[in-house]
């Protein structure tokens, strides 16, 4: 019999229990069965939460992570159980976004990646976060991400 190549997955179809911080979290992979084609994946987590790192104050952020996979996907429900992870992790937006980003290129070797991290405003003022692996795939449909610049972001 063939083996299946979700067999491997320990999160999905279990308990939804969040760990208790990034560097506790697993982020699951599995084999990609088009890894011959060049496509995009897009995650948008827009309900991103951490702390501010001096004051404990909440921080918020929607996250747009595009990548172009290779031999390996991220499984889903094992991000969302990452990116919930940070909800009381304190690190400044830069450190949140760019950990993001290199967590799941680190797991997945993709062709290509890149995060928009669109924080919404402390101390009046937003801070947007950019990040990317190398040169995006020729030929690689990318679309904006769509968030706007600040004005109330929603």
């Amino acid at each position: 019999m063939a083996e299946n190549i979700y067999d491997n997955l320990t999160q999905l179809g279990g308990s939804d229990e969040a760990p208790t911080s990034p560097e506790e979290a697993t982020l699951e992979i599995v084999p990609n069965p088009q890894s011959g084609e060049d496509y995009l994946v897009r995650f948008t987590c827009p309900e991103f939460t951490s702390v501010c790192p001096v004051t404990g104050q909440p921080d918020f952020a929607h996250l747009v992570i595009d990548y172009a996979p290779d031999e390996m996907l991220v499984e889903s429900k094992s991000l969302k159980l990452y990116l919930t992870a940070f909800r009381n992790h304190g690190a400044f937006h830069e450190d949140c976004t760019i950990a993001i980003a290199k967590k799941i290129a680190d797991a997945t070797k993709p062709k290509w990646l890149r995060i928009g991290g669109y924080w919404y405003p402390r101390g009046g003022i937003p801070i947007d976060v950019f990040y990317q692996t190398g040169t995006r795939p020729e030929g690689l449909w990318v679309p904006d991400q769509g968030v706007p610049t600040y004005r109330g972001r929603g």
